[in-house]
């Protein structure tokens, strides 16, 4: 049997080609070996359709270096390709559906909006969903605020806390509110006090030329005043079973309304930051259980839902009573919070899972479409 190759999907951040995560692909490729994987990198960009060969990035890891080489297409695709407005993205999406027969080992999820509707139409899933409206009018931000004390708007298709504002109404007057927030370019919008007809007007302006999201605000404010929550990775092993890789706590920078390491937040074990909000042990074990349980299913069922996946990232906030809710999920996640918590164990759990799950479905000669869960 010939040596398996895993080709890395991925899009570079600009024009002069450079690679997002060069060194999390350079680990994979150099565990890869260990375990008779050949991985190489690729973007859409790269792709000769005419001669059905790919000029690949590969890695030496004895000379430690990258080079280029003409490569035939992988038998398997690991596709990390994030949302872009880029021309970069629109090849993506051409390369997608041209090569839609070849095995990937996950496919892309929807939007957030789209996750939602899914979501709640399972009970299971239900209770544990933020409410959540498509922002279309005025009257659907009014609607939220007379549910929830604090609201939060956010892009549909955005990613590391950009373009989410947080909405908070104060008790010292019914029609006045706090807003901040953080633009798309992840600049901090400070805290500032408006009446109602202001919010309204700036919320309609912030949500021009995109979807948005009118979300349900579960208080995450530590006694610090930074905000909170908990990132937890689920992956396919090697045997195609989900599997819990680990769980971490992210603290938001000072004066962020999200958490996003990307933002300036820090990383935290999970069970001590659990332990500290929770006030005891057992508390935290027991969510961290539930958040288990609840992760493992999600993933199984939304796989089910949209077609082959290998890992999942959950976002989730546990309130003072240890009640779990969904805020997102990212079918594309980095594992850098697991190496900011000093947990290395966890963080090359996550780098591997990958490349064995590439295996197991290579020896199957198996379309990834299982969705069989573990419980440990």
């Amino acid at each position: 049997m010939p040596e398996p190759v895993l080709g890395i999907l991925t899009l570079y951040l600009n024009e002069a080609k450079q690679l997002e995560e060069r060194s999390v692909y350079r680990r994979m490729i150099i565990e890869g070996k260990k375990i008779g994987l050949d991985v190489f990198v690729f973007t859409p960009a790269d792709v000769n359709a005419g001669k059905e060969l790919i000029h690949a990035m590969v890695y030496d890891p004895s000379s430690g270096k990258w080079s280029r080489k003409w490569r035939p297409f992988p038998h398997m695709i690991y596709d990390r390709c994030r949302i872009q407005r880029s021309s970069r993205f629109e090849q993506l999406l051409r390369f997608r559906s041209r090569y839609n027969h070849l095995t990937f080992l996950n496919r892309p999820l929807r939007n957030k909006w789209t996750i939602h509707q899914t979501f709640s139409q399972k009970s299971r899933f239900r209770q544990h969903m933020p409410e959540t409206l498509l922002y279309q009018s005025s009257a659907d931000l009014q609607r939220m605020l007379k549910i929830s004390p604090v609201v939060y708007v956010k892009p549909i298709n955005g990613t590391g806390g950009r373009g989410i504002l947080r909405i908070e109404r104060l008790k010292e007057g019914k029609s006045l509110y706090d807003i901040q927030g953080r633009r798309q370019n992840r600049q901090i919008i400070s805290p500032r006090k408006v009446t109602l007809p202001r919010l309204e007007s700036i919320v309609r302006q912030w949500c021009l030329g995109g979807r948005f999201l009118v979300q349900q605000g579960i208080p995450l404010r530590l006694p610090g005043g930074r905000f909170h929550d908990y990132r937890m990775l689920v992956q396919k092993n090697g045997q195609g079973e989900w599997e819990l890789t680990g769980m971490a706590g992210r603290v938001g920078a000072a004066r962020s309304v999200t958490s996003n390491l990307h933002g300036g937040g820090h990383a935290v074990r999970a069970e001590v930051l659990l332990k500290e909000w929770l006030g005891s042990e057992e508390k935290a074990a027991k969510a961290m259980k539930s958040a288990e349980n609840l992760g493992l299913e999600a993933a199984a069922f939304l796989e089910e839902s949209f077609g082959a996946l290998c890992e999942l990232a959950l976002d989730l906030a546990i309130d003072r009573q240890g009640r779990i809710f969904v805020l997102e999920v990212n079918p594309k996640p980095a594992r850098e919070v697991f190496a900011r918590t000093g947990d290395s164990g966890t963080y090359r759990k996550a780098l591997l899972r990958p490349l064995e799950y590439a295996m197991w479905v290579y020896k199957n000669k198996n379309t990834p479409s299982s969705v069989k869960t573990v419980e440990e």
